[in-house]
């Protein structure tokens, strides 16, 4: 991939990453009816909600361990912000799956970084060597 497709990339990313921040917090801040719910229940949604969301935050600024360490308080944090709010309370359960969804993304993205990056020292170091 070229440096210019690539700057472009994570400049769509980091955009799109943006949005969701927002949308996150508008979902969790307000009103309970504007959170969208699967069948799975509301453990589930936290978890796979935060799991794309660290993702994608992952594709725009790549350093997982970061990006988690701040989704994870982030997650705590909408959460504590709930008890302020008139129709939600804080949940505890419930901000422990976000943060296990953040946890397990951000282990998995930085499982593909480290992964590509030694691919691509494994081709480089293999093509210095032909002769």
């Amino acid at each position: 991939m070229s440096a210019d497709v690539k700057s472009r990339f994570r400049a769509g990313a980091k955009v799109c990453s943006g949005a969701v921040i927002i949308l996150l917090v508008i979902a969790a801040l307000g009103p309970e009816n504007w959170t969208p719910r699967t069948q799975f229940g509301w453990q589930f949604d936290h978890f796979i909600g935060y799991f794309a969301i660290t993702l994608l935050l992952c594709f725009a600024w790549p350093r997982p361990l970061v990006v988690g360490g701040v989704l994870m308080a982030a997650a705590f944090l909408l959460e504590g912000l709930q008890a302020f709010t008139p129709d939600r309370t804080a949940n505890l359960v419930a901000a422990l799956c976000g943060a296990g969804g953040v946890l397990a993304a951000a282990l998995v993205a930085e499982l593909f970084i480290r992964a590509w990056r030694w691919r691509l020292r494994s081709t480089r170091g293999a093509k210095a060597a032909r002769p």
